[in-house]
């Protein structure tokens, strides 16, 4: 039985140490790969969890408290709600086009059709913005994922080759030169595979909440329109009567 008891022996620390130059030159890029991708992974973790939590509690708040410049004071601390963003925006656009002290629908002449697509614009750019700030970083996890298996055969490759040519320097070709330079070589794959693993299964989960955050933000704005609109209406309505 051979055994491999040195430095090249079955302590994975040590084959990094006894790598060569290029191998370690991988294993070190796939380091930092996989530091960044697991730090974003946790950001984005906490960054998820609490848009969800705090999306909940504005829109109980929402329908439960119709006057909304209550509800404008009270979402201030509601930092991390894509929701909370989009109704501060829209309700700060009215504010400044001056349409709920404006009950007859129009301001210096402008149709109140005209202000709804300022509004509604409005909208669709803090949509946008918060849709760019829950994705920012997302796509180095795809980026990862793809790259370091290839990354880590090219340093699995770069090492066999290495080990060949020591064979054929020494002449011999038995297991026990053969196998500890293979050894070295596979490990710049498994230190691939380890970094592209987590990034996949973060990103495919992110995208998933990422969908269903954008979802809400649809959902919401699409009911602040018709909430606005209809007591624009009616508060015009009421003016005529009177």
């Amino acid at each position: 039985m051979i055994s491999f008891d040195g430095a090249f022996g079955s302590d994975i620390v040590q084959m990094i140490i006894h790598a060569g130059l290029v191998v370690k030159g991988v294993l070190f890029l796939l380091f930092l790969f996989s530091v960044v991708s697991w730090g974003i992974i946790f950001m984005k973790w906490r960054l998820f969890r609490r848009a969800k939590e705090e999306n909940g509690y504005f829109l109980e708040m929402f329908w439960n408290n119709p006057a909304f410049h209550r509800l404008y004071n009270d979402s201030n601390d509601l930092t991390a709600s894509p929701v909370a963003k989009l109704f501060r925006a829209g309700y700060a656009e009215m504010q400044r086009l001056g349409k709920i002290q404006n009950p007859s629908g129009t301001k210096n002449g402008t149709p109140m059709l005209s202000m709804m697509d300022v509004v509604e614009r409005a909208l669709k750019k803090t949509m946008i913005d918060q849709g760019n700030r829950l994705e920012k970083a997302i796509s180095f996890l795809a980026t990862t994922g793809n790259t370091t298996p290839f990354i880590g055969l090219f340093g699995t490759v770069w090492g066999i080759m290495e080990a060949f040519r020591g064979i054929g320097m020494k002449g011999a070709a038995n297991l026990a030169v053969v196998a500890p330079g293979i050894s070295e070589a596979l490990i710049a794959t498994a230190a691939g595979l380890a970094a592209a693993i987590p990034a996949v299964v973060a990103f495919n989960y992110f995208s998933s909440k990422l969908m269903s955050l954008r979802s809400d933000m649809d959902l919401f704005a699409a009911d602040f329109l018709s909430l606005v609109e209809r007591q624009i209406v009616k508060r015009s309505v009421a003016s005529k009567e009177e």
